[in-house]
């Protein structure tokens, strides 16, 4: 046990400390749960969240969404229109729009519109041939093709003139086979995609109309 000298005028003890000063932390276990904790146990701190999981902090939220909560989207914009190309008109609606324009011969008219038509014009002749052989007098045939003579000449026209080129070109037709195949060449040529001297394209989807 160590002793103090009476006449050191510091009063200071002689022999070592026995323990760390008051108030002062000493070396040990770390007091008040500070120091680093158990080997193998996650510390706290950025990095330390398992893989794959979102980590807090600036920047972890979706471009131009609200910060905090799950990001809101904006709903889709309703689609409207027909796809790329333009819708093809179907029989029935080929034969009114037609039968509508009656005597037209202005304006232009499509592929579907034209070729739906013809296929109805043979569709009701031949109908009509069938119940004229039972009667014995072509009278029905007669009707049906003068009653649709005008519209078939009118849209005719307005398929010539959606290629570019005058209704006044089906007089070619005149001319012994060549006239008729070329006829049908043209008729079968797609629509233009500008407007001409008669009108806009018949397919305002796919051309911006």
């Amino acid at each position: 046990m160590s002793s103090s000298d009476p006449n050191d005028p510091y009063g200071a003890p002689s022999g070592p400390p026995s323990g760390p000063p008051s108030g002062q932390p000493g070396y040990g276990p770390p007091q008040g749960g500070q120091g680093t904790p158990p080997y193998g146990q996650p510390q706290g701190g950025y990095g330390n969240q398992p893989y794959g999981q979102p980590q807090g902090g600036y920047g972890n939220q979706a471009y131009g969404q609200p910060q905090g909560g799950p990001p809101q989207y904006q709903p889709a914009p309703a689609y409207s229109g027909a796809p790329a190309g333009g819708a093809s008109m179907g029989m029935p609606e080929a034969v009114r729009t037609v039968l509508s324009k009656y005597a037209d011969f202005t304006g232009r008219a499509r592929r579907s519109e034209f070729w739906w038509f013809y296929l109805f014009n043979f569709i009701v002749s031949f109908v009509a041939s069938l119940i004229d052989q039972a009667i014995g007098f072509p009278a029905l045939q007669i009707i049906v093709g003068l009653g649709l003579l005008i519209p078939g000449l009118a849209v005719g026209a307005r398929r010539l003139h959606d290629t570019g080129r005058s209704g006044w070109w089906q007089l070619i037709a005149l001319v012994p086979l060549v006239g008729i195949i070329l006829l049908i060449v043209w008729w079968a040529t797609d629509s233009e995609p500008r407007p001409n001297q008669h009108g806009v394209p018949p397919k305002p989807v796919a051309y911006g109309y």
